[in-house]
């Protein structure tokens, strides 16, 4: 028996399915665009990533986090089943088993992954940023891995950095916008993703950011998110170029929807957190039916450069 036949593939499959459904409606519908396999694949990464954050939060697909939550002990076990996963040993958890039979169809660094869960260390550690560079880099942990984990998934080569790079740039344009959008959310779990230099910058004091009387400077704050996040989606877009057509024709849908995330945030100025920033369905399939055209037509002959933005890790590097 081969190292697949360890796993039940159409269980795992329906599994992750589920997961993705429930965990993002906004994904979920970008991911249909995938070819069979693609898809199926998509879904299994996916469905481990969620399980490992939500045991990172004390959540159940993103929901209230739990009070009494040990933060470490479940660093501990995600760890000890990703490497049960790398070692094709099945853990009795089907998120984990999910990239375990991912890792027999695909051949994922364990740096990727490893990058990934040095994320939910952070989140774990209620670590903060200091400074811009330090939001970037957590914010390639917690999603540009993720892209660049995608991004393998649909083929392409791990020797391909160039193209890592701009895949690793749409998980970080994703998560400058859900940072954007869930400022009051993650206020209210004693979290903050704004920069410290940033904070200090604009004149508020330690743990105010959501006071009435800040809400001008916080939108401000809102306002430099949602354009690092508008650098970084373009740059993606053109990377996107190097996918296969239906490939191709995903992430450019899920960019144009993650990305009216922080384009709402930033329209709606000082009133961005009175209710949270979301994609109607209108806009969704919109952003798929203009996907779908420029997969049609002929890629842009210009390059957008990268000059200026954050560069991941290689993955020969230490990390």
């Amino acid at each position: 028996m081969d190292a697949a036949g360890v796993y039940d593939a159409h269980a795992l499959h329906g599994f992750a399915h589920d997961s993705i459904a429930r965990g993002s409606k906004s994904f979920a519908l970008a991911s249909q665009l995938f070819d069979r396999e693609t898809r199926e694949r998509v879904w299994l990464l996916y469905a481990w990533c969620r399980a490992a954050d939500d045991l990172t939060d004390g959540q159940d697909h993103g929901g209230a986090m739990s009070q009494d939550h040990d933060a470490q002990a479940a660093l501990a076990r995600i760890r000890t089943l990703t490497d049960a996963a790398f070692a094709g040993q099945p853990t009795g958890d089907q998120a984990f088993d999910a990239l375990g039979y991912l890792l027999t169809e695909v051949a994922i660094p364990r740096a990727v992954i490893d990058d990934i869960i040095a994320g939910f260390a952070l989140d774990a550690d209620d670590w903060r940023p200091r400074s811009e560079a330090d939001l970037l880099r957590y914010c390639y942990h917690v999603a540009g891995a993720v892209g660049v984990a995608m991004a393998l998934v649909m083929g392409v080569d791990p020797a391909d950095e160039a193209t890592l790079d701009r895949a690793s740039d749409l998980g970080i344009a994703f998560q400058l916008a859900n940072i954007a959008r869930d400022v009051a959310e993650d206020a209210a779990a004693d979290r903050c993703y704004l920069p410290i230099e940033w904070i200090v910058e604009l004149d508020i004091p330690p743990g105010q950011h959501m006071h009435p009387a800040f809400r001008g400077r916080l939108s401000v704050m809102a306002k430099w998110l949602a354009e690092m996040a508008a650098e970084y989606e373009a740059s993606a877009r053109w990377g996107a170029r190097k996918l296969p057509p239906r490939s191709r024709w995903a992430v450019l849908a899920a960019a144009g929807i993650y990305g009216d995330i922080a384009r709402e945030v930033r329209a709606r100025g000082d009133h961005a957190w009175d209710h949270r920033a979301s994609t109607t369905r209108l806009a969704k399939l919109g952003w798929i039916a203009r996907a779908g055209w420029s997969v049609l037509r002929r890629p842009p002959g210009h390059r957008i450069s990268r000059d200026g933005l954050w560069t991941r890790p290689r993955l020969d590097a230490p990390t």
